[in-house]
């Protein structure tokens, strides 16, 4: 029968002879976690040509190529001057655990901790944008941001326009956007803000074309960092969009953000100059973007901000939601729009749980995206076997991303706990020590819960197999989500 074949069944053997078969060996070689590896070699064996084709522009490990070499681009800021600003961790407020955790950031992702910061939350749009839209009003030298998402609606044409008066005033306006999220962003808009002298390049621009070495649109910037004359400072989870102020099919979007004030600014600003000068090749140094920033809270408020991507040699950002977790003692929160997480975190939970920890996951309840809301369902049942509470956010669409933990350490900032915000995206986290700035975080999440309902175990293991099945068919994609 082998020998009867047709000339186009040849041609299509040897098609898959000499592409999927080097490819799933390149795969094996990579030595990658093995769920996601099967997952690739599923979609391979199974859809071998379209599945050839989604492997060269999303399958790629392209960390072990140092798209950003971090390490590479640190001697040219002024390191030694921001390490100096350090606190002194042995001699800290914190308890040993947390101290080590301090230390692992910093040893993994090279991750500054500053003291004297004051925080401010923000836990929905609108006060949100008004306090971003007045620090971006109140500029008087520079202003250097940096969004996943840049819409082209009434909130985008705001944000725009007062970048377009704020370079018309003379000051120097950078911004940096993901050209896969941005999509949006019209090519004239863009022209008018360069012509009124703001400098704008897209991240990691995609050209469609089937090499190996050019693909990255798997590698997102999914970053949100905003740094106002080189003091003030912005991070956390929305975009430019109006659905954070006027919703869209699944609500208005709950989210978090917050503003820095103190020496913390400058993790914010040399994690902005690092990604500028891999989009723009312009290397920014000098004292003035670093200024003396006076301790603005002297109730032991350290923060580290703390970026991971294929830029970080670790997995950075998760090794440090994993410390947290394995080492609270009280309470666990967690709120995230996705839930896919990898072993090590899923284990985390797990563990806590069943060590007496109140741990707590709140996800929507409808998501932007029905794939990953069915793999994200996938994971409750092994986590609410553990002791785990989970409940979903009734109101509107939850696209908020914080951690918090004790009454003592939490974490606001970009990342999802899913394997594409761990393992794939551009991504940045403000890991911050403060019971004030805790409180505020728990009493939030509390807040959000009144608007949630809590999955019972019982009541979940009765859903019909069918939404059974389709969750975990799902998850068999959720490295790949």
């Amino acid at each position: 029968m082998f020998f009867s074949l047709t000339g186009s069944e040849w041609a299509w053997l040897l098609i898959y002879m000499f592409t999927v078969i080097p490819t799933i060996i390149v795969i094996l070689l990579e030595n990658r976690n093995p769920v996601k590896s099967l997952s690739w070699l599923l979609v391979l064996v199974f859809l071998p040509i379209v599945g050839l084709i989604v492997y060269l522009y999303l399958g790629q490990d392209y960390r072990k190529q140092k798209i950003v070499a971090k390490k590479s681009i640190r001697r040219l800021h002024d390191r030694p001057k921001l390490e100096m600003e350090q606190v002194d961790i042995e001699h800290c407020f914190l308890p040993q655990h947390l101290k080590q955790m301090v230390n692992l950031l910093y040893n993994n992702g090279e991750s500054a901790a500053y003291g004297g910061n004051r925080i401010t939350v923000f836990g929905d749009g609108e006060a949100t944008f008004e306090a971003l839209f007045e620090a971006i009003e109140n500029a008087k030298k520079e202003i250097h941001i940096e969004f996943y998402i840049i819409e082209n609606d009434d909130l985008g044409k705001r944000f725009c326009n007062l970048l377009l008066r704020k370079a018309k005033e003379g000051l120097r306006v950078r911004l940096i956007y993901d050209y896969v999220g941005s999509f949006r962003f019209k090519k004239k808009v863009q022209k008018e803000l360069r012509t009124a002298g703001v400098e704008l390049f897209p991240f990691l621009p995609v050209h469609f074309k089937i090499t190996i070495r050019k693909n990255r649109i798997n590698y997102r910037n999914h970053r949100k960092c905003i740094v106002i004359d080189n003091c003030i400072g912005f991070t956390g989870g929305l975009n430019i969009a109006n659905r954070y102020l006027f919703g869209n099919k699944l609500g208005k979007w709950r989210d978090t953000f917050i503003r820095i004030d103190g020496p913390a600014v400058h993790g914010l600003q040399y994690a902005f100059l690092t990604d500028w000068f891999f989009v723009s090749q312009e290397l920014l140094i000098g004292n003035h973007y670093y200024p003396v920033i006076e301790p603005k809270n002297m109730q032991n408020s350290m923060v580290q901000i703390v970026s991971s991507g294929p830029d970080s040699d670790w997995e950075t950002i998760m090794q440090g939601i994993y410390t947290a977790i394995a080492t609270s003692t009280r309470y666990v929160y967690v709120q995230t729009p996705y839930l896919m997480p990898p072993e090590i975190i899923m284990t985390a939970l797990q563990v806590a749980a069943l060590s007496g920890v109140d741990v707590r996951v709140m996800i929507p309840s409808y998501s932007d995206t029905p794939m990953t809301q069915s793999c994200s369902l996938s994971y409750v049942a092994q986590l609410l076997e553990a002791g785990v509470k989970i409940y979903l956010y009734c109101d509107a669409f939850l696209h908020s991303k914080t951690i918090v933990i004790d009454d003592i350490v939490s974490t606001v900032g970009s990342t999802n706990m899913d394997f594409r915000s761990y393992e794939q995206n551009f991504e940045l986290n403000a890991f911050i020590y403060n019971a004030e700035t805790a409180v505020e975080l728990r009493e939030l999440f509390l807040k959000d819960q009144q608007q949630c309902r809590q999955i019972v175990f019982e009541e979940w293991n009765k859903r019909p197999v069918w939404n059974r099945l389709k969750e975990s068919v799902a998850r068999l994609f959720s490295p790949l989500l």
